[in-house]
């Protein structure tokens, strides 16, 4: 075989491999955008530390009457409740849990619960200058394990998040899964 007949074939298969990875990957993506719209979620996850992310799911509870609250590393339960029970949503909805010291280990904690009770997907609450990195996180460790975020950002005034500490997340999610 000359080297023109060698170069040629190399540029095909060069070229059908690219053609497939591209197929490939854009049908993943076109089936979890498929699921995102499709499976209707179960669970309001609502990343604690800010009041304002607890109101506004008391509000969204309002609206969502068959879905449980799942607060992760919020306030203090007695404040916390308290939010809750001035909304009107029952107790019997509200599960808070302490585990987590960060947005990593929000997800981390809770995964277990979730496929426990089959949840396949979530309303993800956080505030808006940190929903690209919760939302990123929750594709990680949740999506991995078939559970789709839907995030509902929440107004507020600070300033989004620098990308390092997205990068460190994205990068400690991706150990959790090769553990």
């Amino acid at each position: 075989m000359s080297f023109s007949n060698y170069f040629i074939k190399s540029k095909i298969k060069i070229k059908l491999f690219i053609f497939t990875f591209l197929l490939i990957t854009s049908l993943v993506f076109t089936d979890r955008q498929l699921q995102k719209y499709f499976i209707k979620p179960k669970v309001i996850f609502i990343l604690g530390g800010h009041e304002e992310r607890e109101r506004f799911s008391a509000k969204l509870a309002l609206k969502h009457t068959n879905l449980a609250l799942l607060v992760s590393s919020g306030g203090p339960q007695i404040y916390i409740t308290k939010i809750f029970m001035n909304a009107g949503i029952n107790n019997n909805r509200l599960y808070l849990d302490y585990r987590a010291k960060d947005t990593v280990t929000n997800f981390v904690s809770l995964i277990k619960k979730l496929q426990i009770q089959k949840t396949k997907g979530i309303y993800l609450i956080t505030s808006n200058n940190h929903v690209n990195r919760a939302k990123t996180i929750g594709e990680i460790i949740f999506g991995t394990q078939g559970i789709i975020s839907k995030p509902f950002p929440v107004p507020s005034n600070t300033p989004s998040e620098p990308l390092d500490k997205l990068i460190r997340d994205v990068g400690r999610s991706l150990l959790w899964i090769i553990q």
